[in-house]
Formats: structure tokens, C-alpha cells, sequence
């Protein structure tokens, strides 16, 4: 008899026993005598029989299973730090027992695509689910919160109610921006440009939050001309800025800061194209210190965030809030230094 055409009904009657009898089994339950137990494990281990899991998620059981969603246009699997992030949330998933159910949401407001991703919490198929990429507010996430799903949102910080339900995790982006314009401070730079990343998003406000102030501080005047707004933390974003600035007719930054590394690369990219050296013409800073930045030429500064013991933390409270219900407000803050390499010079 093939897997799909048995149930319990006819495991109980290939045993000799009631189908309540199996159900005490697959669940461990000691009322079982051992020599039924050993009959019915037998059959079950015949016929390759698992138990139903829509069933057993009616019966009030956990799936076992988080979901991990992203949204994101671009291209997930040409990006190395977004493949670690997956990476990151299977491997400490695993390690408690638990599958990952993972999807990319194009866009947000794609109101059958939510449909969609609300269907999965709502019929059970997960335990509860991690965001990546998530604007600072975002509806729909905000409806299974309310519903009493338990969500962790990575580059999220709380809300005036925060929930038990609600996990959120964000970077020192403040101190970070501190670190990297004083570093280019003490090596005698006064005009400091910045490329900001997506400004629906919390690491994108917080950073240019972060460099304007570290510029106050440091006694610097921040030039507008040298603030530029990229569309989103990839390469393309930096490589399209830096084009749009070298065809204007303006006094060039001696630094500037990148909002990630990958638009950094895009930055440089597009220097060279325009026959600018980095760091000899001009230095360049990235953050969260993509695999890539030490390998790069030249060898990338930047600002090291550690992603992967941040979605270490996540996925842990996700999961002991799934399964022990607990109802603590969690805000997990990662913390940021400098590494120094090859991009900037002392001028």
C-alpha cells in the first residue's frame, strides 16, 4: 500500500488495535502498553505512515516550521549577504528542530501576493514568521501582529504599544556613522559625502541620522550636494548616484560614506569609470562589511555588523516565544566597530 493511500484508521486495523490506540502512540503517550506500542510502530515503520500535519495543526500541534520572507525586487540569489541571512535563519532553525518555509515578496503592495503570505500564518503551515527588508511601517505585517501571530522584523525598532508577539532587531547605526566620520576626521577630511540607502527603512533614516550628527560633532558642515539619496542598499543604487554626481558641475567630496558595501562597490565602480582612484583621489567608507569588502580593490573600510549572530538571536526568541508563549518585550540591538583597510587615505 502506497503512503498516500493510508491513515491511521487502517494502521489501527493493520495492528489489531483502536485508532485512538495509534494516535496515543505517535504522540508517546505511557498508556500504551510496550508490546502494542511495538505492534503498532511496526506497521507504522511498514508503510512508511506519518501523521496527517493539517491535522495535527487542528488538534492544536505546532507545525514546527517558521517562516523567513524577504522583500525584495532585485535579483536574491546574485547577493551574497542576503544568502547568508537565509543561510543564517535554516541553520539556527535547525538546530532547535524547526523547518523553514522561505518566500519572496516582491512587493508589499501587491495585495494578492499578502493575500498569499497571510494565508500561510492563517492556515497554520507556520509557527510564526521573520521579515527582511520590511519598510518601518508595513500593514500587513501589522495585521498578523494584531492577530496575535508571533513576527520578528530584522531593521525594525519598537512601536509606542509594543506587543509580546512582536520581535524586532536593529543596528547601532548611530554609533557606527560616529566611528566612520571620525576616523576620516582624524585623518584630515572636512568634506564628507554620504550615499544614503532606502529611506523607507529604518537603516536608511537612522544612518543619515547618524552621519548628520556625527558631522555636528566633529565641528563639519554637511554639503548638500554631497548628500545622495540612492533608491535601495545595492550596487546599482551607488554606481547610478556617483554617475549623477560627476555630471553635475560641483566640488567634489574628498570621503564619503556608503549606506551598505554593496553600494560602496557600486560607488567605486562608477570612480574608476570617470578615472578616480579610491582612496588616492577619494576615500571611501562602507557598513556591515560584506564577505566581498576584504577581497575588493581596494580592500574595503567599513563598518562590521554582525548579521549572523543578530538572526541567531532572532530565530532563538522567535522560537522560545512560539513555544513557551512568554511575554517579555524584546528589542535585540547589534553593535557596530570599524575595520580598517584600504579605502581612505590621510590627506
Amino acid at each position: 500500500m502506497k503512503k498516500t493511500e493510508i491513515n491511521s484508521t487502517e494502521i489501527a486495523k493493520l495492528a489489531g488495535v483502536s485508532r485512538s490506540t495509534v494516535s496515543r502512540v505517535i504522540n508517546n503517550y505511557s498508556n500504551v502498553p510496550a508490546e502494542t506500542r511495538e505492534k503498532v510502530l511496526k506497521v507504522i515503520q511498514q508503510y512508511n505512515y506519518f501523521p496527517n500535519v493539517s491535522a495535527q495543526v487542528l488538534a492544536g500541534k505546532r507545525a514546527r516550521t517558521i517562516g523567513l520572507f524577504l522583500i525584495e525586487q532585485g535579483n536574491v540569489s546574485g547577493d551574497m549577504l542576503t544568502n547568508m541571512l537565509i543561510v543564517s535563519v535554516i541553520e539556527h532553525a535547525s538546530e532547535h528542530g524547526y523547518y523553514v518555509l522561505t518566500h519572496i515578496i516582491r512587493d508589499a503592495k501587491d495585495t494578492e501576493m499578502i493575500k498569499n503570505v497571510k494565508e500561510i500564518f492563517f492556515q497554520r503551515r507556520i509557527d510564526g514568521g521573520i521579515f527582511i527588508g520590511a519598510a518601518i511601517h508595513e500593514p500587513f505585517i501589522e495585521e498578523l501582529i494584531d492577530e496575535g501571530f508571533v513576527i520578528g522584523i530584522v531593521d525594525q525598532t519598537l512601536s509606542d504599544h509594543p506587543e509580546p508577539n512582536r520581535i524586532v532587531s536593529k543596528f547601532n547605526n548611530d554609533s557606527g556613522m560616529k566611528q566612520a566620520v571620525a576616523y576620516l576626521a582624524g585623518l584630515g577630511h572636512s568634506k564628507i559625502g554620504v550615499i544614503n540607502g532606502d529611506m523607507n527603512r529604518l537603516s536608511g533614516q537612522t544612518k543619515f541620522e547618524g552621519y548628520k550628527t556625527a558631522m555636528r560633532m566633529c565641528g563639519l558642515q554637511v554639503n548638500p550636494n554631497w548628500v545622495l539619496n540612492g533608491d535601495d542598499f545595492h550596487e546599482r543604487s551607488g554606481y547610478k548616484v556617483i554617475q549623477k554626481l560627476m555630471s553635475q558641475e560641483t566640488d567634489l567630496p574628498t570621503a564619503i560614506i556608503a549606506a551598505n558595501d554593496s553600494v560602496a562597490f557600486g560607488a567605486i565602480r562608477a570612480l574608476k569609470e570617470h578615472k578616480l582612484r579610491v582612496p588616492e583621489d577619494l576615500s571611501m567608507i562602507g557598513f556591515d562589511d560584506h564577505a566581498l569588502s576584504e577581497k575588493h580593490h581596494p580592500a574595503l573600510t567599513t563598518i562590521r555588523v554582525d548579521f549572523s549572530d543578530m538572526l541567531k538571536r532572532m530565530t532563538s526568541c522567535l522560537i522560545t516565544k512560539i513555544e513557551q508563549k512568554t511575554t517579555d518585550i524584546k528589542e535585540i540591538t547589534v553593535d557596530c566597530s570599524l575595520v580598517v583597510r584600504e579605502s581612505c587615505r590621510r590627506i
